[in-house]
This record gives C-alpha cells, structure tokens and sequence, in this order.
C-alpha cells in the first residue's frame, strides 16, 4: 500500500472536534478527540477512538463514563487548548471555566453543546481503543454550527 495515498485517502474521512472529558473524584482529565460518531439510535450508542496513553482513557477505564463537550464553529483555541495536559485552577480546566453536572460529568461551559455517556464496551486494538458509550443525558447551551477538523487546516488521522 502506497503510504502517502492511504494518507490523503483516510484523512478524506470528514470528522468534528471536541473535547473529552473524565472525572474520578477531584481528578479530571480532558483532551481533543475528533474519532467520534453515533453508532446506533436505540439505544443512543456512540462510538469513539480515545488514545490509549492518555490520562482521559486512563480516568475512563476506571470510571466507565465520559462527556463530550461539542465545540462551535469559531472555537479552535479551545481545541488547541486541550492537546496537551489537563491544568485545572479551581473551576477551570487549562484557562476555561468548567461545571460539573448531577452524572459528575464535567461540562465546559463556552462550548455550545454536550453530551454524557456511560461504557458499554472497549475494543482494545491498535495505539486507540474504540470506546461504545450509551449517552445518558444531554445539555444545548446554544446552538451554533460545529468545528469541522477540515475547516482547522489540521490533520489527524491517515
């Protein structure tokens, strides 16, 4: 296989961005995903690559639950902001500020949109494991066109 057309073809694959976020206790962990889709309507499933050696996958083993916080159209820096380390002073998570929700979900509060899940299963295969979450419950905080990974001129994936 020709490795810089597998690349051009996968990145073709059109995706979001958002941030995921995990709780266990005081501990919260968050990065920026864009492997994210809804797999099933009844029950409502998604299904979500996390990277293996993150903190977020780390919390979400433990806990078995997860909130994707859907960012807005105009919201790359909070992306940016979640590609490295979670630092949390106070009520924010690396200079934005958060809640967290009766689930003990943690919900930024600038983004437009979010969603809580509970595991139901973990396919553990290759660097991310396929995460299948049942979402549980739900927020709109406004309603705003999403942040496309195309609009961002960043790659990943290929």
């Amino acid at each position: 296989m020709d490795e810089q057309i597998k690349k051009k073809v996968l990145r073709m694959i059109s995706y979001g961005l958002y941030i995921l976020t995990t709780k266990k206790g005081e501990e919260i962990a968050a990065g920026t995903i864009n492997w994210l889709s809804q797999c099933s309507f009844k029950p409502p499933l998604v299904m979500v690559g996390v990277k293996k050696d993150s903190n977020s996958y780390r919390l979400l083993l433990e806990t078995k639950r997860f909130t994707i916080n859907i960012l807005g159209k105009d919201q790359k820096n909070i992306a940016q902001a979640f590609f490295g380390p979670t630092k949390r002073e106070n009520q924010t998570l690396n200079q934005y500020e958060f809640y967290t929700t009766k689930n003990d979900g943690v919900v930024l509060k600038d983004c437009p949109a979010f969603f809580e899940c509970t595991v139901k299963h973990i396919y553990d295969e290759g660097d991310h494991a396929v995460v299948i979450g049942e979402v549980v419950d739900v927020g709109l905080h406004n309603e705003q066109e999403p942040l496309y990974m195309l609009t961002t001129g960043w790659f990943y994936g290929g």
